[in-house]
């Protein structure tokens, strides 16, 4: 296997196109100059010594050089020894509601906003589990198949927002149905974690749930806001906020957390539910109740040596500099009889 101790400094190759690109101009100038003084083959044969092959082969030789010292800078690296690697884990899916409720303020800085904070932070603690991501309002999507690149889910994760479903509701049953459709055959502990507010709920939610817990798939709730609720406000296309959504007699309706669906549905699923704060998202003690299932062995490859090559890349890079300076841009006598160079 094949990796970039400094990955980050490849990005130094891009001056090669720049500065060739800045080469050429350069030789189109001084041709351009030259002509100034008369027609360019008698300006040439006054100037006999002249090599403009040279000085193009010495561009090319110095630029190899840049391009072989910036990969030795990065150091590759190769993988001298393949150990196996046993590793413990549970596989989680994740329900986020996005529909518009979860716009509301009641938590800080939004639902959505402090429920993607929280899952953000679960995925820097997993060890070994591997996690995928449900959305869903009125219907359900899948937004990550269970993975173990948590940097993929980090990615995912950044890309949601109460505008991908544009169907509004919350379907929490179709959520429950998706999320076990995801889980593999595999002898894994599996959970479902459920973060929303509950309200105007669709579907037959505890039918969903018996599935799965006749599955031996766990259900965890967290609910986002408060019993009181807030109001639900309106955005632009530009982002600023234009008011609160109203209802058919104008009245502004207020997104109240449905606490009692949740802990129902925890109970059917035997998990636990959570109220999520401005302070606390709910998520750091679920993931403790994960952590206290049984966890099923798995083996995985893994490299765990690597030894660098960087050595090799400077030599070369050397190499091509001497061998630069030694090529003169002037025509010499000698190369001249042997025609190794033309003008």
């Amino acid at each position: 296997m094949l990796r970039f101790e400094h990955i980050e400094y490849l990005y130094a190759l891009l001056l090669i196109p720049f500065l060739s690109t800045l080469f050429i101009l350069y030789l189109i100038w001084k041709k351009r100059a030259f002509r100034m003084f008369g027609d360019w083959e008698v300006v040439a044969q006054l100037m006999p010594m002249l090599s403009s092959q040279k000085v193009v082969m010495k561009f090319i030789i110095l630029m190899l050089a840049f391009g072989f010292l910036i990969v030795g800078i990065a150091n590759p690296q190769i993988g001298s020894k393949l150990e196996k690697v046993q590793r413990k884990g549970a596989d989680l899916v994740i329900a986020l509601d996005v529909s518009n409720s979860m716009l509301s303020q009641d938590i800080r800085p939004d639902r959505i906003t402090r429920a993607v904070q929280g899952i953000s932070k679960l995925i820097d603690r997993l060890e070994g589990d591997r996690i995928g991501i449900v959305v869903f309002a009125g219907k359900a999507y899948v937004q990550l198949p269970i993975t173990t690149d948590y940097a993929a889910a980090k990615m995912f994760l950044s890309t949601i927002s109460t505008q991908m479903v544009p169907s509004q509701g919350t379907a929490i049953g179709d959520a429950i149905e998706l999320s076990v459709q995801s889980f593999n055959e595999a002898e894994r502990s599996k959970a479902i974690i459920i973060i929303t507010d509950g309200e105007n709920h669709e579907g037959n939610v505890m039918e969903a749930a018996e599935i799965a817990t006749e599955k031996d798939i766990k259900i965890f709730t967290i609910g986002m806001g408060s019993p009181d609720g807030s109001p639900i406000p309106l955005f632009d296309q530009f982002g600023r906020q234009t008011g609160y959504k109203t209802d058919r007699q104008g009245q502004v309706i207020i997104s109240k957390l449905d606490e009692t669906t949740l802990q129902q549905l925890a109970s059917a699923g035997n998990g636990i539910y959570v109220r999520a704060s401005t302070g606390q998202d709910g998520l750091g003690k679920i993931l403790e109740e994960i952590n206290d299932l049984e966890k099923q062995e798995i083996e995985t490859k893994m490299f765990s040596e690597y030894e660098g090559r960087f050595q090799y890349f400077l030599a070369i890079s050397f190499l091509l500099l001497l061998i630069e300076l030694i090529i003169p841009e002037r025509k010499s006598k000698w190369a001249d009889k042997i025609k190794l160079f033309n003008r």
